[in-house]
């Protein structure tokens, strides 16, 4: 029985640590480095204006073009000095066509789909500026987004930056909308702390940016094309650096069934992601790159989700063992657990019936990004997660 205490406690600890811990102990750091004057900002140079390509790879986006490119062009960066790139490979639904009506946009069309990592891949030879942006065909950009990205270049160590995802809320939002808003504002927080510390760990593909320099081609079979690509800049001696003032924003997925759909295709890229960047997994090589990316990434990836399904049992028999007296702290944490899959089930209920009580959309939204890993997990060790991913539907 002591062994079975040692292990709840284990497993307790680390799926607090994934979820909640390591943004405790990242704060308690980084208040402590401000207090001893370590976290100094880069210099500015007001002259910093280099060229920069805006990429976009594209796959049937007819309805977002036209907002799209009037956003693109009208962001608070000097005009001449903007590359708008386009790939549209595999587009069957007039974008390219779309496209070329537009003056300064490049546009680059293949019959052939190749995801978009194959895009992205053929699509960087066209790109001649010292830094390329990154951007999704359906999300805008903040009015300064490209010079609030470009500002942080000026620190030769930087050689990504990370712009911030953002999700339309609004007041009818179903579980889908309130989770994942809830969830990227958090993400948010702990992604400033990271690059304050030293690094972020991944950027968003919504919207960032590298020095064009730092690019390498990435395996044709790459789920997670940002993730991949941000860290191995990273690993390459650079740091990714994160900065909320550069924003993309879209509406979120238009119900928890499209959102699952969205979060197991990451979570099988996330495995993937982890099994390919394994050499990452050394903190005597990458020091504090390598604890970030295990406390940030790996562990809700890997183990944590493990752990939730498997200290449900544990507990259950330290409980039964302690006579499921309710003053006892097993017995207690027991029932705090049923209550929470109580309130996540309760919440899947009423979200089927249109019914909105944001109160249960956490433990919902928490519960399927879990799920989604399993599900992910699976879906990897078969192989048939392709990369012409299917668009989830957004609200």
């Amino acid at each position: 029985m002591k062994t079975l205490e040692i292990l709840f406690w284990l497993a307790l600890f680390i799926i607090f640590y994934s979820y909640l811990g390591y943004g405790i102990l990242l704060y308690a750091i980084i208040k402590t480095r401000r207090a001893l004057g370590l976290s100094k900002p880069y210099s500015e140079n007001e002259d910093y204006e280099p060229e920069v390509t805006l990429f976009v790879a594209a796959y049937n986006e007819k309805d977002y073009v036209d907002e799209k490119v009037k956003n693109s062009f009208s962001l608070n960066y000097p005009k001449e000095k903007v590359k708008h790139v386009w790939v549209t490979d595999g587009s069957d639904d007039g974008t390219p066509d779309l496209l070329r009506k537009y003056a300064g946009v490049e546009v680059y069309h293949l019959d052939e789909r190749g995801g978009k990592i194959g895009a992205m891949n053929r699509g960087m030879q066209f790109v001649k500026t010292p830094i390329v942006i990154f951007s999704d065909g359906n999300t805008n950009l903040g009015e300064d987004s490209i010079r609030e990205m470009v500002n942080l270049f000026r620190n030769p160590k930087v050689g990504c930056v990370s712009g911030e995802k953002r999700i339309y809320s609004k007041d009818a939002d179903a579980a889908a909308g309130a989770g994942e808003g809830l969830y990227w504002k958090y993400e948010s927080t702990l992604k400033k702390w990271d690059a304050e510390l030293y690094s972020v760990v991944g950027a968003a593909g919504e919207l960032f940016a590298i020095r064009t320099e730092l690019w390498q081609e990435v395996e044709k079979d790459t789920l997670l094309d940002d993730f991949i690509i941000s860290l191995r800049v990273a690993m390459s001696g650079h740091t990714i650096q994160y900065n909320p003032n550069a924003y993309a924003i879209e509406t979120a997925s238009a119900n928890v069934k499209e959102e699952l759909k969205r979060k197991v295709r990451i979570s099988a890229g996330g495995i993937q992601s982890v099994v390919r960047l394994y050499p990452l997994l050394n903190i005597f090589r990458y020091g504090t790159l390598s604890f970030q990316y295990i406390s940030h990434r790996v562990l809700r990836w890997t183990l944590t989700p493990l752990l939730l399904l498997l200290i449900i049992p544990v507990n259950l028999i330290l409980a039964v063992n302690s006579g499921m007296e309710i003053s006892n702290i097993y017995t207690l944490l027991f029932f705090g657990q049923v209550l929470f899959y109580i309130m996540a089930l309760t919440g899947w209920f009423l979200e089927n019936r249109k019914i909105k009580v944001k109160i249960l959309f956490v433990p919902y939204y928490f519960f399927i990004m879990n799920l989604s890993v399993f599900l992910g997990f699976k879906r990897y060790i078969k192989g048939n997660q392709s990369v012409k991913w299917e668009r989830a539907k957004r609200g």
